[in-house]
């Protein structure tokens, strides 16, 4: 991981973590960072690490689960020492609000140290913070980041750090994130401590990817069939035929379609119709591009062609389920 540092750094004042709590965050993702800063303080004894909870308005900030926070201040200014951690979570572009933004490029230029928890990945990339950076985010909002943010090198690892700007997946990558940080300020000896006391025995690195590999995701550890569905999954917007994807593995297009019968059940062809239609409903779920524009992104030569396939899948219109989800917003705002 890291070297310690020298110990008059060690002998210094705490290195202070500024949590924004946005609405809905995941408490997971904030309380697993929080635990592992807590454990270090306790295993080194003496406060290497503090913090402060803020968000609007400085009063409560609730979780995904429906729990209250107490928070400790609105968004202030911070020292130019401090590392903000914006923790993410359900709407995320809707708690994303303009003065978040705002208060992020101000304190941004102050030049501290800026990560963004679960999705809150998009609130840093939405205010420009991880222009031409590498970053993750959580993978359900992968495909709609993609689209967003294109100047992003957006990867699938647990967490990237990338100069002053950091991002997890969420979930328990807080934990592998902060002990590569406390590895980096007082030596790997505390990591390893914390992860026991944390009955963390895999710790996780930024070249760990996030998901599943695709055998224990299907149930299927088969190299070829592998193969095929990695190539469906990286060639969304231009599908390949099946004949291609056939010979790019080295068989007949009716050795694949037996293949994916045995082992799926279903054809490639509808595997990969499958595939792109869960990757439509995240981007009309989780964005603003239009009903046109996602059908571009998922291989569909026509709207017409769209609807009628997702309407065959998932019982709806394209139009509806982007309508139902801005209700649902609605619903949640009032």
């Amino acid at each position: 991981m890291g070297e310690p540092v020298d110990p008059i750094q060690q002998a210094s004042s705490p290195r202070r973590f500024v949590f924004v709590l946005l609405d809905r965050f995941t408490m997971l993702c904030f309380s697993s960072a929080v635990e592992a800063l807590r454990i270090a303080n306790r295993m080194s004894g003496r406060p290497l690490y503090s913090w402060v909870l803020a968000g609007e308005g400085g009063e409560f900030a609730e979780c995904s689960a429906g729990i209250s926070f107490k928070l400790d201040c609105d968004l202030e200014e911070i020292n130019r020492d401090d590392t903000i951690l914006v923790c993410g979570g359900i709407d995320v572009q809707g708690a994303t609000t303009k003065r978040v933004i705002g208060w992020l490029r101000r304190e941004a230029r102050k030049g501290p140290v800026i990560g963004g928890l679960c999705t809150a990945g998009y609130t840093l990339a939405k205010a420009g913070l991880l222009d031409g950076k590498r970053a993750t985010i959580h993978w359900e909002n992968q495909d709609s980041f993609a689209e967003e943010f294109e100047e992003v090198m957006l990867t699938k690892s647990v967490f990237v750090i990338d100069g002053k700007r950091i991002t997890t997946a969420g979930g328990t990558a807080s934990i592998d994130l902060m002990l590569k940080i406390i590895a980096q300020d007082h030596g790997e000896d505390l990591a390893n401590l914390v992860a026991d006391q944390l009955i963390y025995t895999s710790i996780r690195t930024d070249q760990d990817t996030q998901r599943l590999s695709i055998p224990t995701r299907i149930g299927v550890r088969h190299p070829k069939l592998g193969q095929v569905i990695r190539m469906m999954e990286q060639n969304i917007e231009d599908p390949i035929s099946p004949a291609q994807l056939a010979t790019q593995v080295g068989m007949s297009t009716r050795q694949l379609e037996r293949l994916f019968r045995r082992y799926l059940n279903r054809s490639p062809k509808r595997y990969y119709m499958e595939l792109r239609l869960a990757k439509a409903r995240n981007l009309l779920m989780q964005t603003d591009m239009s009903v046109i524009n996602v059908a571009m992104a998922c291989g569909f030569a026509s709207p017409s062609h769209f609807s009628k396939c997702y309407r065959a899948h998932y019982d709806t219109t394209p139009y509806r389920e982007r309508g139902s989800q801005a209700h649902r917003k609605t619903e949640t705002e009032s």
